[in-house]
């Protein structure tokens, strides 16, 4: 009798929960999904999961990475996207030592990572959704710790000639720029990172070293002020979306040249059969299912994050101070086992 009583509280609290996710999805469903995500201040209490594409996703478990380390400070707090899955926030972490070790780089200044939850943005990116992307300025770091004034005012500075089509300026770009580039290229989780097409053809025309990662390196508008990385999605992540692998060979040609001709600028031309149309917001129900589950996931407790100059981030090994489903039992998938990557621990706050 004490069995069937367990099954039938646990059949209950199932019913209770779905209920409660319909009901906060219909109440949702008319809001744009970037008000949703952006008005996020923590992360799901959940295993590190990320789910959907790079630009049309959500994020479990993120963690934060510190606003100061001893080779990066990040930039523009008052965005919150210092988060990233696990392996994301661990690469940058171990990239900025190797910037400063191996490029000769000052120390990194991080751009956006990822909202709380992933998700659609209030501003700016089609991607960073996930947790997978990150922003990294082409300024280097100075030696001493910016104030949170200044890393909201401070403008990057562009590495193109400001007279010339694009030109990278040679009084600005110099040789640890392009192994900064080149190193985080560099790395096996690392599937792309976005440059402006004259920084490519500069590395193209320059690099002398090892080219076997420079096809890794993909010309896109903007970019000028900073570079883009982009992680594959985890070996064992449920629900990520990989992205199509880059074109073999080193990116080098006619894919390149046909930046520099009038086709890329060119501003279209408009129908005059054609009504315009208004762009219909992105809303939750485009997004992966599991999203709405993010969404209404409790958030980690507040005093494992302090936002502001003192932000800390977090380790997925402490446990929660109450159970929680997990997204995989919730929506029905086979729960997956995590990579076992190295996450960030906790720093004293000073």
């Amino acid at each position: 009798m004490h069995l069937i009583s367990k099954i039938i509280l646990r059949a209950a609290a199932a019913v209770l929960l779905s209920g409660s996710l319909a009901g906060q999805s219909v109440a949702q469903e008319g809001k744009p999904a970037k008000e949703l995500f952006g008005g996020m201040k923590l992360p799901s209490r959940s295993d590190a999961q990320s789910f959907g594409f790079y630009s049309k996703g959500c994020m479990a478990g993120g963690v934060a990475i510190p606003t100061d380390g001893p080779t990066w400070q990040a930039m523009r707090l008052s965005r919150n996207r210092r988060w990233g899955n696990p392996q994301m926030i661990a690469l940058i972490e171990q990239f900025s030592r190797d910037a400063v070790e191996k490029a000769g780089w000052p120390g990194l200044l991080l751009g956006d990572i990822s909202q709380p939850r992933g998700g659609p943005m209030l501003t700016g990116h089609a991607s960073h959704q996930i947790g997978l992307d990150a922003d990294i300025w082409l300024t280097p770091m100075p030696q001493r710790k910016l104030s949170y004034r200044e890393r909201e005012d401070t403008s990057a500075i562009s590495m193109l000639a400001k007279n010339k089509f694009l030109t990278v300026d040679p009084s600005i770009w110099t040789p640890q720029h392009a192994r900064l580039i080149m190193l985080a290229a560099s790395y096996p989780q690392v599937e792309r990172v976005f440059v402006n097409p004259a920084i490519k053809k500069k590395l193209c025309d320059t690099w002398t070293g090892d080219r076997s990662a420079l096809g890794k390196v993909r010309p896109i508008y903007g970019h000028d002020y900073h570079f883009h990385i982009r992680i594959k999605c985890p070996a064992d992540a449920v629900g990520c979306k990989a992205q199509a692998p880059v074109p073999e060979g080193d990116g080098c040609d006619k894919s390149l040249a046909w930046w520099f001709t009038d086709e890329p600028w060119a501003k279209p031309k408009p129908d005059p059969n054609k009504k315009p149309v208004k762009p219909r917001p992105v809303v939750l129900s485009d997004l992966p299912k599991a999203c709405a589950v993010v969404l209404a996931e409790p958030a980690r407790p507040e005093e494992e994050a302090t936002f502001g100059t003192d932000a800390v981030a977090f380790s997925s090994e402490q446990p929660p101070s109450a159970p929680v489903q997990s997204i995989e039992a919730i929506i029905g998938d086979e729960p997956a086992a995590l990579a076992n990557v190295p996450v960030p621990l906790p720093r004293p706050m000073r």
